[in-house]
């Protein structure tokens, strides 16, 4: 999917979920009308467990300068040092953060700032908490510039089940820190890559909120 897909949401439940949703209600319909029972609490289960999945809270965003937000929901897996030459030139900080099926799929921008470039790159469907998953896995690099110049960036990778990522946002838009920035559907990860000489304030095994949790500052 490219960029450019619609954001808005209806209450809580993100725009790509609307279709999948009313599949449940469907089947609930077809259940109730032909006297099937068994398609009625299928679809009852289906459309229950994907208005669950679509959700899209509201977070309070921290307001002090220099803070750099989780860009997803989900468990630390990685924090390392890498190199990153594609966007960011050479050596970075990285911080993997794993979304199982159960956490809020909606990432968010990290810092305030204009989204300098963004590419889609094919791959496979590997399990999203392997290593090597950031090289072979399908992605989505999305790369912002803060308003000092300092550079950062984003990464949504497919995971085992995740076969749809999707953009919110264009090559040029500025984004608030905390606006919505795309989605990965059915489970994944998402890749923070910062400027070496940045401070991180997470640690492996740590839960983050997207837009919420601090995850790191500036130097």
């Amino acid at each position: 999917m490219r960029p450019g897909f619609a954001t808005k949401a209806w209450g809580a439940i993100a725009a790509p979920g609307y279709r999948f949703i009313l599949a449940g209600v469907v089947l609930v319909l077809l259940g109730v009308m032909g006297g099937w029972p068994w398609i009625t609490v299928l679809g009852l289960i289906a459309g229950g467990f994907f208005a669950y999945f679509f959700r899209d809270p509201e977070r309070p965003i921290p307001g002090d300068p220099g803070l750099i937000v989780s860009p997803a929901d989900g468990k630390v897996i990685f924090v390392d040092e890498v190199q990153e030459p594609e966007f960011l030139g050479g050596a970075a900080r990285r911080v993997a953060i794993f979304m199982n099926v159960f956490d809020v799929h909606v990432n968010r921008s990290p810092v305030a700032g204009v989204v300098s470039a963004m590419r889609h790159r094919p791959g496979e469907y590997k399990a999203a908490f392997r290593q090597d998953a950031a090289n072979r896995n399908e992605r989505q690099a999305t790369m912002l510039e803060h308003q000092g110049g300092q550079r950062l960036l984003v990464v949504q990778i497919a995971g085992l089940l995740a076969r749809r990522i999707i953009p919110f946002v264009n090559p040029g838009q500025r984004l608030d820190r905390g606006a919505r920035l795309g989605m990965i559907c059915f489970g994944s990860r998402v890749d923070l890559y910062l400027p070496p000489a940045s401070k991180v304030e997470v640690k492996v095994g740590d839960r983050v909120k997207a837009g919420s949790s601090i995850i790191g500052r500036w130097a």
